[in-house]
């Protein structure tokens, strides 16, 4: 019994002394974690807060501003797609009145006369309506081509006219404020191929003349 219970002694104390071996071991991987939690001091901390504050009242300040312009722009151009259609009602009276003046049975009657009159008082009606919404006509005729504000449908030669300059607008185009609710279609003059061809000359002369 005696040499029983001594084994038991001995073997719980072997347990017992590898379990504080094991302890041990866990031990420094326990104090590098709170080493680790522990580096940052206080001053650091709040500098850490205080950079995640600033961050956020700066995304916060960039959402503000997003939304302010969203609005303004909503406020400004919201018309716009409105606009754009009613433009169609000009184009319709232009065309009514371009009919009506081709007509042969009302031609130079009385009754063409009072019918484009009445046109007339509906198509600058509407332009006065417009120019209250800040939507303008834009200019065409005997201008520069600008591809932003217009768009060439075609070239007629014209020799007392630069290259490039509209003579004749095929549908006005408007603005709004300054956005472009439309492009003016328009023809610009181009110079005649004879006067292409001396031009041509002229200049392969002067070259000529240079190089002598």
């Amino acid at each position: 019994m005696e040499k029983e219970e001594s084994q038991n002694k001995e073997d719980q104390n072997l347990k017992d002394e590898n379990s504080e071996l094991r302890t041990d071991k866990q031990t420094p991987e326990v104090t590098g974690n709170k080493e680790e939690e522990e580096q940052l001091s206080p001053e650091d901390e709040i500098a850490k807060l205080k950079d995640k504050v600033a961050r956020t009242f700066a995304e916060m300040e960039n959402q503000r501003r997003r939304f302010e312009k969203e609005k303004d722009e909503a406020f400004e151009y919201g018309g716009f797609s409105f606009a754009r259609e009613t433009l169609n009602l000009l184009d319709n009276l232009e065309r009514s009145k371009q009919t009506l003046e081709s007509d042969e049975t009302i031609k130079d009657k009385d009754t063409l006369k009072k019918l484009m009159e009445h046109i007339d008082i509906i198509n600058k009606d509407m332009i006065s309506i417009f120019k209250k919404n800040n939507i303008e006509p834009i200019k065409a005729i005997n201008e520069k081509l600008d591809p932003n504000l217009h768009q060439a449908m075609m070239e007629v030669e014209d020799d007392t006219k630069d290259q490039g300059t509209i003579v004749q607008e095929i549908q006005k185009g408007f603005m709004m404020k300054d956005r472009l609710l439309r492009p003016s279609l328009v023809a610009v003059s181009k110079k005649k191929v004879e006067e292409k061809e001396s031009d041509q000359k002229n200049q392969e002369n002067q070259e000529k003349e240079v190089k002598n």
